[in-house]
């Protein structure tokens, strides 16, 4: 926990008013939520546990740090089994159906634990929480949640935890959009060598099959000044990469009252002392500049991996997408990046049965495939998401042929990305060490600049480390080495 935080919270006078302004405000409920808790758990006899659970992207992930960050602070801690968890919530995700239906079911769970319980509390939060029909449904159907709300006012969380101690009532707190960012919470980080940093927040681009721009808002960007202050409080706390987060990177600063853009951005941050590596995603290729391709290759620091959602190589599709880019300018992009920096490493986003997708369709998306190479791809069966404009389109996909095209498309990814990854067999690269091996516990595991994973003999002592590394063996998406002494 911050010091200067904490120090702010043990000052608060809770015979005063709530203070109006941020963070303080939240500062003051962290405080008054402190009292209740440590009520509970003296009654219990012992501390009180939560678990934060994460559904979806990075950017949830980062949000959920500052929850479990703003839980412990207020008294709780950490349990990573939902069963044991005095407190338990979702962070939740809506970018596709099956997202909404993981929830449900796990609520219906929690429900069974509650009953046996009584102080249990259960949270909802995140994306899913901004569709008026799911908190409806969540109203109506699961009366034993306690606390909603989404994505634009986490900030507020001790604040709306504190009224449910003191109504025992469902609270909701939904809102619709804002133009508010509140700096300054206590967050608690999953690895203390890397985390991530949100740079903007919401997104202008309205795809027609994406629900973001409706459950996270508008595009807004963090001051700079704000951004670079983090960052160089995480270095002197230990960490030794950042990832820059935001739903489309690229278009960062348009928002600011002096605009500046990402590419300045990130030429400031290589500047901090310290900070060894840097990774950013999400990026539209319609936005993604010569500048920025230039200060990549001249980069010490910005990782050599590059996610760019291609999401269709149909010039059609895309234009129903929305995406405002051609088959041709992303391959003339791709070539323009894979020139100045001929070892980057290029994932993808690929939907497959958009609305009105043909098999020529489907088949231009192969050749792209084919062309760029990508060392990954997130491939997705296009989810159809109420409340776009493509869930209300004509010639939706059957789904037998979305299934056989979907098997296609990652059979020819699968065998272009162990094709890349072999390529590196036999060089020795630094590799920065982010765990003890899960089937192993002779060996360690950790990521290569261009993201992908190797696993090699170490020790515990070596987690948080950068070790030059030789990639022994290529198994398709990963690599066995060993340390160079």
């Amino acid at each position: 926990m911050n010091k200067e935080i904490e120090r702010l919270i043990d000052e608060i006078d809770l015979l005063q008013a709530a203070p109006a302004e941020e963070p303080m405000r939240q500062y003051y409920f962290i405080k008054k939520c402190r009292q209740y808790v440590k009520e509970i758990s003296e009654k219990l006899g012992r501390p009180l546990r939560a678990a934060t659970v994460t559904f979806g992207c990075q950017m949830n992930a980062r949000d959920s740090e500052k929850l479990t960050g703003i839980l412990e602070e207020i008294g709780y801690v950490e349990e990573s089994v939902e069963e044991k968890a005095d407190f338990v919530i979702y962070n939740t995700c809506t970018v596709r159906e099956n997202a909404n239906q993981r929830v449900y079911g796990r609520l219906g769970q929690l429900n069974r634990v509650k009953r046996k319980n009584p102080h249990m509390l259960i949270g909802l939060c995140g994306c899913m929480m901004q569709e008026p029909h799911v908190v409806e449904k969540l109203k109506k159907s699961y009366r034993f949640v306690d606390l909603i709300f989404g994505t634009h006012n986490i900030y507020k969380f001790a604040e709306i935890l504190a009224t449910r101690f003191e109504s025992e009532r469902m609270v909701i707190d939904i809102w619709k959009d804002t133009d508010k960012i509140v700096e300054d919470l206590p967050s608690e980080r999953k690895y203390p060598f890397k985390s991530g940093v949100n740079i903007m927040f919401g997104c202008n681009n309205f795809c027609s099959y994406c629900i973001v721009p409706y459950v996270r808002g508008r595009e807004r960007s963090r001051n700079p000044r704000d951004i670079l202050r983090e960052i160089e409080t995480l270095v002197a706390d230990g960490v030794k990469e950042v990832m820059l987060l935001g739903q489309n990177v690229n278009s960062y600063g348009k928002t600011l009252e002096e605009p500046m853009s990402f590419a300045e951005l990130l030429r400031e941050v290589e500047k901090i002392e310290g900070l060894e590596r840097i990774r950013f995603m999400t990026s539209h290729p319609k936005d993604l500049s010569d500048e920025l391709i230039e200060v990549m290759k001249t980069s010490r620091k910005i990782c050599r991996h590059l996610h760019l959602p291609v999401q269709s190589g149909s010039t059609d599709i895309l234009k129903k997408m929305n995406r405002r880019y051609t088959k041709e300018q992303y391959l003339s992009l791709v070539d323009r990046i894979k020139t100045a920096m001929p070892n980057i490493s290029l994932t993808t986003d690929i939907i497959v049965g958009f609305p009105g997708e043909t098999e020529a369709d489907f088949q231009e998306t192969l050749d792209v495939v084919q062309k760029v190479r990508y060392d990954s791809a997130f491939t997705f069966i296009y989810s159809k998401r109420t409340g776009t404009p493509a869930a209300a389109m004509e010639n939706q996909v059957p789904q037998e042929v979305v299934k056989d095209r979907f098997d296609r498309l990652l059979k020819e990814v699968q065998k272009i990305a162990a094709e890349e990854c072999s390529k590196h067999e036999g060089t020795t690269q630094t590799v920065l060490v982010e765990q003890m091996n899960e089937q192993d516990d002779t060996l360690v595991t950790g990521r290569l600049s261009n993201n992908l994973l190797v696993h090699f003999p170490g020790t515990k002592e070596m987690i948080g480390q950068l070790v030059d590394v030789k990639l022994i063996s290529c198994k398709g998406f990963y690599y066995i080495g060993e340390a160079v002494k």
